[in-house]
């Protein structure tokens, strides 16, 4: 009987997550909805981005940047502070240097993150290797603070859509939030370096007379903080094949974002 119990309360408090969780989407994409004044297509049909070549990519690629500079320009005059929304729909942290403190240096007390730190010489991840790359996240930081714009947050091919006329949408904003617009072009490099995005985003913002300030600072800012959090969680899950191209993606950054526009230096 005291089993049968412990069963129905088991199943019943996962149902509730389960609910809670939905309607957490659900309140999310009617608020992006809102805030994007109906231009996100929250529901796109068509082919995962994932499932393009490289040779495609390099044909569509303006599409994926439209995209991304489309929901920058996002009027967020009504919406305060930096990083991802919470259940409320707030970006909580006043600067973006305590939004990446948050993320990458203290541990929540709990929920799947809690005593994370323990990952320390038990998994891929090196202590000195991570607070290392967090520095360099937090060095470019000042180049982002005050370049809030509203970002998907979570731009990995296998949450964008590709219709049949090439236009690209994501298809998941359960991490959106307030941050640099590079935050998403950051993703789509740590996803695929070999498609060369920020090469490419830098003679596309040229060639359509985009100004970026301080380019190089901000994408590593972006780029360090997002790899060092992805990397984290790769090794949490031991998967030591995606640790490892991590790495080398982090790793090759700095040379190839001060390269960009140096080539005939």
């Amino acid at each position: 009987m005291i089993q049968n119990v412990k069963a129905l309360y088991t199943t019943t408090h996962f149902e509730r997550q389960i609910k809670k969780e939905e309607d957490n989407i659900m309140n999310r994409d009617i608020f992006i909805r809102n805030l994007t004044g109906e231009r996100i297509e929250m529901s796109p049909k068509g082919r995962n981005a994932n499932e393009l070549t490289p040779e495609e990519f390099e044909k569509c690629y303006e599409n994926f940047f439209d995209m991304i500079f489309e929901i920058a320009a996002t009027d967020i005059s009504s919406e305060t502070g930096y990083g991802e929304f919470d259940g409320n729909n707030k970006a909580p942290y006043d600067t973006l240097e305590d939004f990446i403190k948050d993320e990458l240096v203290n541990e929540p007390e709990d929920g799947y993150w809690k005593n994370w730190k323990q990952m320390f010489g038990t998994t891929f991840l090196k202590e000195d290797y991570y607070y290392d790359i967090v520095e360099k996240a937090l060095k470019y930081a000042p180049f982002c603070e005050g370049r809030r714009f509203l970002a998907n947050n979570n731009t990995f091919f296998r949450n964008m859509i590709v219709d049949d006329a090439g236009k690209t949408y994501c298809a998941d904003w359960g991490r959106a939030g307030i941050m640099d617009f590079l935050m998403d072009f950051a993703i789509l490099d740590l996803n695929k370096p070999y498609l060369l995005v920020p090469e490419k985003l830098y003679e596309y913002a040229k060639k359509r007379n985009i100004e970026i300030p301080d380019f190089r600072e901000r994408f590593l800012c972006m780029a360090y903080f997002k790899g060092i959090a992805t990397l984290r969680w790769h090794a949490s899950i031991d998967d030591i094949e995606s640790c490892e191209s991590i790495t080398r993606s982090i790793n090759e950054l700095e040379e190839r974002l001060f390269r960009i526009g140096n080539e005939n230096a």
